[in-house]
């Protein structure tokens, strides 16, 4: 049987970039998740309250509707919950530093060849690089 996977990942890559765009067009503001989140808990983001509630309803709403077409599904995650909360608060950490997230600078920023979003993504990539080379063959972690 042929493998798959390449499928979905391509799927869920035209649906990001679809909503991206809507989002776009919509809003006329980038979709970068780790903002719409953050505009909610610092408060800047009450003029925006109800598409910014609306977003973080959708991405929490729409993965267990589509559970009816995934068999079964092997995210290769770690049992280990300090590791998952590590890597949470790095993220998180991260996007604050970086003014932004993989779904502002690498889906919004990259696709309008920003500078600031090719630069932030290429940090993205080389910085998870070294982190899971870190944890994995150093720590052994992961």
């Amino acid at each position: 049987m042929i493998p798959t996977d390449w499928i979905w990942g391509l799927v869920g890559g035209l649906l990001i970039g679809g909503a991206a765009g809507l989002y776009l067009l919509v809003n006329g503001r980038i979709m970068g998740a780790s903002g719409i989140l953050g505009g909610l808990v610092d408060g800047t983001g009450r003029d925006s309250m109800v598409e910014r509630l609306a977003f973080l309803f959708g991405v929490l709403a729409v993965p267990p509707l589509l559970v009816p077409l995934y068999r079964s599904v092997d995210t290769h995650i770690t049992s280990n919950p300090l590791v998952i909360v590590a890597a949470g608060l790095l993220v998180g950490i991260g996007t604050r530093l970086a003014n932004g997230c993989t779904s502002g600078h690498g889906v919004c920023g990259i696709s309008r060849l920003a500078p600031r979003g090719l630069a932030a993504t290429a940090f993205y990539l080389l910085g998870g690089a070294v982190t899971v080379y870190l944890f994995r063959h150093i720590l052994g972690v992961i």
